[in-house]
């Protein structure tokens, strides 16, 4: 029980930077929301882009390869990894910017 104590009582008192720690911990939780109720609303584009892309890939405007997309992957996938670690090792309390993102996109 003494660590729930001390965290609670981290929470309540004392300050980072200046502020206040549920301030600290409330930004990421917002940040996350607004991401996540963002990213909901682009996914819906985003199915509509890829269904109008498949029909023109379909009728032979457009070439998909998988050689080209697994080319794509294998250069940009591990730089997006690691700048996506950057980002949520850089942002305090990293969690409740995840909770945030998910409570955004479910409820949006």
């Amino acid at each position: 029980m003494t660590v729930i104590d001390d965290i609670f009582h981290f929470i309540t008192s004392g300050s980072i930077g200046g502020l206040p720690p549920i301030v600290v911990m409330i930004i990421p939780f917002v940040i996350g929301l607004i991401v996540g109720y963002l990213l909901h609303k682009m996914l819906k584009i985003a199915i509509i882009a890829a269904i109008v892309l498949v029909v023109v890939a379909y009728f032979g405007f457009f070439g998909l390869s998988l050689g080209a997309l697994k080319t794509l992957a294998d250069t940009y996938g591990p730089i997006a990894i690691q700048y996506g670690i950057l980002i949520m090792g850089l942002l305090p309390l990293g969690i409740g910017l995840a909770v945030g993102f998910i409570i955004g996109f479910i409820f949006s």
